[in-house]
């Protein structure tokens, strides 16, 4: 088939607040590489503009990159947030990235029907930070001419808001597509230029000063998750109400929350009500289903680790990384809280800690229903060695693009100190350092942070301190 590069209008609706929303359909190539001779997805980007200043000026195009990976863009209900501020500075466009929610999507249902688990892994590589950048690439150059008029070029380089995973997809824009870029602004999303080990030893250290600090707040916790990882562990698992086993390793994955704002008070509340006499309630396991969204979104679970795979003809794998890291720290004092079957074997009142944004073969053997069917592709990918490059340290150092982000201080998903190492490889990033916010500060607080990174950038503001 060959590729068509196609674009199509879609609805165009009236939101709330006076707000225009176009919705763009594009036909692209899943593989940028052999693009001629590609199949074709579809990737949808949605337009937002104020409508009463679009009749009088053309504003500046400003690119949201989701965080992730494999979640779509935000809807825009006009509630005031970042981005009804941004509108009124900006055309906003709201990308799901390939593979997520009007984009073709990913689902454990659609890649079952591409083939065996070697095809499968061959059609996921194609879902990464590359081949997003490249799609946003064409988006932009079809905004290019569709804002043609019969006399004038228009040239269109637009300011991109990465965060989160959002941020790592900005570093790979600026590393292979820096004459693009007008601005670029990271929201808790500076990549590491570390290896993958290093990733996981470091967030592992994060997620252990989190459980510390959560029971600290609620030390009558402790008990709490102690009974409940007992019981899961008794008992064999309980089942979920739409299928698939909450064990004991599934029970502490709930840890992922610990890095929002609320993330502590949300762990919390959910523990209060676990028990229905002397089992697990319903409303507690169907909340413990609904806080996670691996099966709803699967690109996370199978591509999350390959985020950190970004050097060019690396032989490396990932190889479980977060498994094979738990396993080597968790025999240090630091770290043996993560190992709950000692903790409940020793007979003591030691807490037992919640992992965090970590991926585990484990998970792909049944306790969640929809990934138990990729388990072979989730093997696959993890012994996979052939990566493309995502970015580089050389490119980097050469993308004169005036650059701000905000990095909190005690991050969880994404290390403090790797962010500072590869900010200052950028020839022009200013960075806000600051634990006033946890990683959900853009949705916390939204416009404060955006309009700090743009007075940042246009040095009419200086850096918090």
């Amino acid at each position: 088939m060959q590729a068509s590069f196609e674009h199509r209008i879609g609805d165009i609706v009236q939101l709330p607040g006076g707000v225009t929303s176009v919705n763009h359909i594009f036909h692209l190539p899943l593989n940028w590489d052999q693009s001629e001779d590609s199949d074709t997805i579809e990737v949808v980007a949605r337009e937002l503009f104020n409508t009463q200043i679009s009749r009088t000026s053309q504003l500046p195009y400003l690119l949201y990159l989701q965080g992730g990976p494999g979640y779509p863009s935000p809807r825009y209900t006009g509630s005031g947030d970042w981005i009804s501020y941004a509108l009124k500075l900006y055309r906003v466009i709201l990308l799901d990235q390939r593979g997520t929610g009007r984009s073709t999507a990913v689902t454990s249902a659609s890649l079952q029907k591409i083939g065996d688990p070697e095809l499968q892994a061959r059609y996921l590589s194609h879902f990464r930070a590359d081949s997003i950048v490249r799609d946003c690439e064409e988006i932009r150059k079809k905004l290019e001419s569709l804002n043609e008029s019969d006399r004038d070029e228009v040239e269109i380089k637009w300011t991109i808001l990465g965060q989160s995973y959002g941020g790592f997809c900005l570093t790979t824009y600026l590393s292979m597509f820096p004459e693009s870029v007008e601005f670029g602004l990271f929201t808790g999303g500076i990549p590491p230029l570390r290896s993958i080990d290093d990733v996981y030893r470091a967030t592992f250290r994060r997620c252990a000063e989190r459980n510390r600090k959560f029971y600290g707040r609620y030390p009558d916790d402790i008990s709490k998750v102690r009974k409940i990882v007992k019981y899961l562990d008794d008992c064999g698992g309980a089942e979920l109400p739409t299928g698939g086993l909450l064990s004991p390793q599934r029970f502490l994955q709930l840890g992922i929350i610990l890095g929002q704002k609320a993330g502590s008070e949300m762990l919390h509340y959910l523990l209060e009500e676990a028990w229905e006499d002397e089992t697990l309630s319903y409303a507690f396991l169907r909340s413990v289903e609904n806080m996670s969204g691996f099966e709803t979104n699967p690109i996370y679970a199978l591509l999350h680790e390959s985020i950190y795979m970004y050097g060019k003809n690396s032989t490396s794998k990932s190889n479980w990384s977060a498994s094979r890291m738990l396993d080597e720290i968790k025999g240090e004092n630091e770290f043996i809280f993560f190992d709950w079957k000692r903790m409940l074997s020793e007979q003591n009142d030691s807490s037992i800690y919640f992992t965090g944004e970590m991926i585990f073969p484990w998970m792909f053997e049944g306790d969640y229903k929809l990934l138990e069917p990729l388990k072979e592709v989730a093997h696959a990918l993890a012994k996979k060695s052939d990566w493309g490059e995502l970015y580089s340290a050389g490119n980097l150092s050469k993308a004169n693009v005036s650059c701000a982000g905000i990095v909190y201080y005690d991050d969880m998903y994404v290390e403090r100190e790797f962010s500072e190492e590869l900010s200052r490889l950028l020839p022009d990033c200013k960075i806000w350092v600051t634990n006033e916010y946890q990683h959900s500060g853009l949705r916390d607080d939204g416009v404060k942070i955006f309009k700090t990174l743009l007075g940042m950038i246009r040095d009419d503001a200086g850096i918090p301190s």
